[in-house]
């Protein structure tokens, strides 16, 4: 495409939701077909989008310098997210070509392995990990092989709140939490559901089995918010993911529907034109990308942010709290500020769910409320996210903030801001 053209899915307006085409059942995958209702009683048709970035992403000196070392046939094909996806780096072999492995990252691959989550990085992420902070969340240590007290499979207790086995999580009442997949294009060793994770499918997950969840979405008219999660659904076709939420979107009750995922960050090259066009259908539709560190905003993941903001998709962030890797106020501030310069709202900063092996990720409560401490007031509101816990055995997130209430004095509530300093407030009581 010559510089200044667009291509059609470019200049093609976002539709309301009332153009949103109505699909049967029957349709398959492959042939989804989209209709534009028009509607003559409008005013004014919506404008033109013309979203002005091709489809290539540009690629950052570091990666180019990393392609050209370990992926030297890679030039016409390393911006193919399916190529990423095919060239993942999945065993100690392919990591010791890339990487010098410690001691702690060699015994890894020893004893037990059917313990272990599996070991997937995509080469574009492998190509950021000269920084450490990035390598020690996506290659394995000894550590995870030693289970402490508290930690288990399962530590949310999801299995105990899914009324469709393996596929829902109906905890709140008005949402459910949607497991479409059970695979990632990067493997996180903190994973929550390390437990579901494959390598070996990209779609365990049919469309038979998403209608039986479909079918409790639709039976059930007090759930009002859809997040799909995983495994990361972006890492399915656009042609699945169009039909997932064409479907639902045919339930009326289905308000607001949400994606969680890390693919802008592990596999930016999956945020395509075509993609975003298919997301911008079904609004409201809000994305929630998995950050860790500031070494994280590239060139490429800001292209890919920026392709999903311009579609018109609300970006919030979800932060993990990992010892030795981000659990410092300069880090979170950075990673934060970065992130607004993206469009990208934090919005949770998790302490680290207690999974199986890992106890060398988890922090004492009391740093993350020492960093939500140094972030409120001494930064923009817009970047402090809400500090969480997700409580083990199924108790739901639990927000934690230092204590600024003091107490009361009669009808006084006494305060402490961000400085330290007190404060009355004349409160009704």
């Amino acid at each position: 495409m010559k510089q200044g053209q667009f291509s059609s899915e470019d200049m093609e307006p976002p539709p309301s939701p009332r153009e949103r085409c109505q699909v049967t059942q029957q349709e398959t995958f492959s042939r989804i077909r989209t209709c534009v209702v028009h509607d003559n009683a409008r005013k004014k048709p919506s404008p033109l989008r013309i979203v002005s970035h091709s489809k290539r992403l540009r690629s950052s000196p570091r990666t180019v310098a990393f392609r050209k070392q370990y992926f030297p046939d890679s030039n016409t094909t390393w911006d193919d997210w399916h190529w990423q996806l095919q060239h993942r780096i999945k065993d100690v072999h392919a990591l010791r070509r890339i990487l010098t492995l410690s001691d702690e990252e060699r015994e890894a691959f020893t004893g037990n392995l059917k313990q272990q989550a599996p070991l997937a990085i995509t080469p574009y992420y492998a190509s950021l990990l000269a920084s450490d902070p990035l390598r020690r969340t996506v290659v394995p240590t000894k550590a995870e092989q030693t289970v402490s007290s508290g930690e288990s499979a399962d530590p949310l207790g999801e299995e105990c709140d899914s009324p469709v086995p393996g596929l829902l999580v109906h905890r709140y009442p008005d949402r459910v939490l949607f497991l479409v997949t059970n695979f990632c294009s990067t493997f996180c060793r903190y994973c929550t559901r390390s437990r579901i994770l494959t390598h070996t499918t990209r779609c365990l997950f049919t469309k038979e089995r998403w209608e039986k969840a479909i079918a409790y979405i639709e039976a059930t008219p007090t759930v009002r918010d859809v997040l799909l999660s995983g495994g990361d659904p972006l890492t399915l076709p656009d042609e699945q993911l169009d039909w997932l939420l064409q479907r639902l979107r045919q339930i009326p009750h289905v308000e607001i529907l949400r994606i969680g995922t890390k693919a802008p960050v592990v596999l930016p090259h999956r945020i395509t034109t075509n993609l975003t066009r298919v997301l911008k259908r079904y609004h409201p539709l809000w994305l929630s990308i998995h950050f860790t560190h500031p070494d994280e905003l590239t060139l490429e993941v800001f292209q890919a942010c920026e392709r999903l903001a311009d579609a018109g998709i609300p970006l919030g962030s979800q932060t993990v709290l990992l010892a030795g890797i981000n659990d410092d106020v300069e880090t979170m501030t950075k990673l934060f500020h970065g992130l607004l310069k993206m469009r990208v709202r934090p919005y949770y900063l998790y302490q680290c769910d207690p999974i199986s092996g890992s106890a060398h990720f988890r922090t004492p409560v009391k740093k993350g409320l020492e960093i939500m401490q140094g972030l409120r007031g001494h930064t923009s509101g817009y970047a402090v996210p809400t500090f969480v816990i997700d409580a083990p055995g199924g108790g739901g997130k639990i927000p934690l903030l230092p204590e600024y209430v003091q107490g009361r004095n009669g009808h006084n509530l006494l305060l402490k801001n961000y400085e330290g300093k007190s404060f009355t407030y004349p409160d009704l009581v």
